[in-house]
């Protein structure tokens, strides 16, 4: 922990992480001119600024090789979070870092290095595309753009060994992407990420819109990529049984927050966090022992009044004062464990 700012350091076991996250936040006004402010209260006229907080004060690292699961109910921040590590969004506060360099505040010009080592992989296959591109303009349009010198038999050759690569038929590349299925549009969309040779990619929730039948196809794509290409993922999901398979840490978030990082073996045997329980409790299992599913109380707060102290004590059984008054930051609670719960940090909740 840092006695300057008394954080957790939160990272992986060894070496400098590829992206770094310090105290990241990210919020939305919803009231953007002044005569949207201004409201009686009390038979007064006041200037009210509502805002949704979509991301509020994270620290997260992500090591080179490994495949980082953010996981968590739809709303939390997951695709917000993605989107700001990329540089589509500007934080609120805090910073990103590629390789120790900050990036979140370069020019589009400056952040032109750091893009070709930065892919992303989109959710909606059926939107990522453009329409009226063919397979080959889509596959050629980075390329060309970050490397507007490259030979026409050069770019040929590398569009056909991607394409291979991701198991798409060289042959298609004249077609349009009304002519395929949502998951040969989404080896598309990977072959597209993979003309750059990138170090890092985001993918975010990338087979949410395929059929169940095709999405163990593509993830076991992206395995198989990883491990060819030595990738880094941050991969954004809300299905804890992909995460079981693919992830190497899963990162837990609710409300906007993290509240558990740990490795993904550990984290599914020894959930510590009251919100990861009961979401691992509801994983469908054939087993006679499984654990019972464990009822949360309430519902989501919205993010737009977010509840004092801990985010997630409206609904947790475990809370008290201390969690009703003080928010939690995340400590470390075994090997490569870290946990934001006072209950835990307590010895209330073992």
């Amino acid at each position: 922990m840092s006695a300057a700012t008394g954080r957790m350091q939160v990272g992986g076991t060894t070496g400098d992480p590829l992206i770094k996250v310090e105290r990241l936040s990210k919020s939305f006004p919803l009231t953007s001119g002044l005569l949207e402010q201004l409201r009686f209260e009390q038979g007064r006229l006041v200037r009210k600024r509502e805002q949704i907080q979509a991301i509020n004060d994270v620290d997260l690292n992500v090591q080179r090789g490994e495949a980082l699961c953010v996981v968590g109910e739809s709303g939390c921040g997951k695709s917000t979070l993605a989107r700001v590590v990329m540089g589509l969004l500007p934080p609120s506060t805090g910073h990103v870092y590629f390789e120790n360099r900050r990036i979140d505040q370069l020019s589009a010009e400056k952040l032109l290095p750091f893009r070709r080592r930065m892919q992303m992989i989109f959710q909606n296959p059926y939107a990522s595309l453009n329409p009226r591109m063919t397979v080959k303009q889509t596959l050629e349009e980075p390329v060309r753009f970050h490397h507007p010198g490259i030979s026409p038999a050069e770019l040929s050759d590398k569009i056909i060994e991607v394409m291979r690569s991701v198991g798409v038929d060289p042959g298609w590349n004249e077609r349009f992407p009304h002519e395929f299925s949502g998951g040969q549009r989404q080896r598309i969309s990977i072959a597209r990420a993979l003309m750059m040779d990138p170090e890092f990619i985001v993918a975010d929730e990338p087979i949410s819109a395929l059929d169940v039948s095709i999405q163990a196809q593509v993830l076991n794509l992206l395995m198989e990529t990883q491990a060819q290409r030595s990738l880094t993922y941050l991969f954004i999901t809300h299905d804890l049984s992909v995460v079981e398979h693919f992830g190497t840490r899963v990162a837990v978030m609710y409300l906007g927050a993290l509240c558990e990082l740990a490795k993904t073996r550990t984290l599914f045997q020894q959930p510590r966090h009251p919100y990861t329980q009961a979401l691992l409790s509801a994983i469908p299992k054939l087993s006679q022992n499984r654990p019972s599913h464990k009822q949360l109380l309430g519902e989501v707060p919205t993010p737009i009044n977010l509840p004092g102290g801990c985010f997630f004590h409206p609904r947790c059984i475990h809370a008290n004062e201390r969690c009703r008054q003080e928010r939690p930051i995340l400590n470390a609670t075994g090997a490569e464990t870290l946990v934001a719960c006072h209950a835990v940090a307590e010895g209330r909740l073992g």
